[in-house]
């Protein structure tokens, strides 16, 4: 796939050097996240694509079979139960190339991940007045 020592400084440089199926998912879970939390900011954090809203939104990577999504997903048992079958260690997600990839549950991770970022935010607020 890519040369590791390569750094992409934005996602589209990210995506560019694999292959066309493999950049239509990466592209398609750019959407997904843009029209769930479009006020999220794109970059590029330990050398992967990043959405930030205050705090870590979502990281996803292309891999040789699979794509991951970071970070572990909790606060909803109903969400976590639905991607049980993709968890690898330490709680990262694992969707691989050979099954649909579920873009519906990409979104519920990053509506959920909005939430508690927002509520962290507020508690913050909270805690300096």
């Amino acid at each position: 796939m890519k040369k590791a020592e390569e750094t992409p400084k934005t996602i589209d440089e990210y995506i560019a050097p694999f292959p066309p199926e493999v950049r239509s998912i990466l592209e398609k879970i750019r959407r997904t996240v843009r029209a769930a939390v479009p006020e999220a900011k794109e970059n590029i954090s330990y050398r992967i694509p990043t959405f930030r809203l205050g705090g870590v939104l979502i990281h996803f990577a292309a891999f040789q079979h699979h794509i991951g999504v970071y970070p572990p997903v909790s606060g909803d048992a109903a969400l976590e139960r639905a991607l049980a079958p993709y968890a690898g260690e330490k709680g990262n997600l694992r969707f691989p190339y050979d099954q649909p990839m579920r873009y519906d549950l990409i979104e519920r991770i990053v509506r959920l991940r909005e939430k508690q970022l927002r509520e962290k935010v507020t508690k913050g607020r909270a805690k300096r007045r």
